[in-house]
């Protein structure tokens, strides 16, 4: 797009310039409000109100100082931005590693679903209108999460997937696209773009060598060598005393054939893989542009 990376919200220090705009997202984070238990207190309700602060901040300021404007976004730059959602992996992650059954686990989902329509609803309330939404990519294809809950071999699908987490990601991608369809009956000025994510990431672990790759369900970055070289008690990067001997998680030689880089995240070779899928338009559902009514 030849645009400069968004400068993050918490590095507001400096002069750094949010002209093109602002990244409030952060690692781990998740749609549900954090408690004293998660890993991340940075939750998609106070990254809700880490926006709305820094909207008043900068409108405050530029009207103090008009020299401002190099730096900061003006209102009308607010209304016709484009916000971008990717959130809820790791809400859904989470929910797994407490006895839950299929009843509660799409339950849930629609507890997250209603938390992400009132922060998205907010937004427009405040001026809001193009939204692009990504759904969640096949969780249960992550080396992580196949160490952890696909010892069973009954577990795991054809593509060596966990299936139970691939089929809650499915659950939440349908809610999704259903709220994404009432939030447009109920907000008649909104763009909604749903981005099918899982479709493309679930497309270059089924066909990785087709697209170059040679490890589709490795870590690169990771200890215990084939088929996931990914140990939960050694994270990447990290030197532990396993069993009486020191040992490293240690990066692969080539990251551009491995689809994943250290259990959970994709290396760089498979997130530009995904960007370009991403920009084909292929996998993207403006249902805004149809002319059929929307129906609640």
């Amino acid at each position: 797009m030849e645009l400069p990376y968004m400068n993050p919200y918490l590095e507001s220090v400096g002069s750094p310039s949010f002209q093109t705009g602002c990244n409030f997202a952060t690692g781990g984070s998740t749609i549900l409000p954090a408690n004293a238990a998660s890993t991340n207190p940075f939750s998609f309700n106070l990254q809700l109100s880490q926006f709305f602060r820094f909207k008043n901040r900068a409108l405050t300021l530029l009207s103090k100082d008009k020299e401002l404007q190099n730096y900061l976004p003006a209102e009308d730059d607010f209304n016709k931005a484009l916000y971008i959602f990717d959130i809820g992996q790791n809400d859904l992650d989470r929910v797994f590693y407490f006895p839950v059954s299929d009843e509660q686990v799409v339950a849930f989902i629609s507890k997250l679903m209603s938390e992400l329509n009132y922060g998205m609803k907010r937004l427009y309330d405040a001026g809001a209108r193009n939204f692009w939404v990504h759904n969640t990519g096949p969780l249960g294809c992550l080396p992580r999460i196949i160490a952890t809950f696909g010892k069973k071999p009954s577990n795991l699908d054809e593509h060596g997937c966990v299936a139970s987490h691939n089929r809650a990601a499915t659950v939440f991608n349908k809610k999704l696209h259903d709220m994404c369809l009432q939030f447009l009956a109920h907000s008649p000025e909104a763009n909604i773009t749903y981005v099918d994510i899982f479709s493309i990431k679930l497309n270059l672990i089924s066909n990785y060598s087709l697209y170059g790759f040679q490890h589709p369900l490795a870590a690169c970055c990771g200890y215990g060598g084939p088929p996931l070289n990914f140990d939960t008690r050694i994270a990447c990067g990290v030197t532990k005393d396993l069993n009486g001997s020191i040992v490293t998680a240690n990066p692969c030689n080539n990251t551009a054939e491995y689809i994943n880089w250290d259990g959970t995240h994709y290396t760089e070779a498979a997130n530009g893989f995904v960007a370009d899928e991403i920009l084909t338009g292929n996998y993207s559902d403006s249902p805004h542009l149809r002319n059929s009514p929307f129906l609640t």
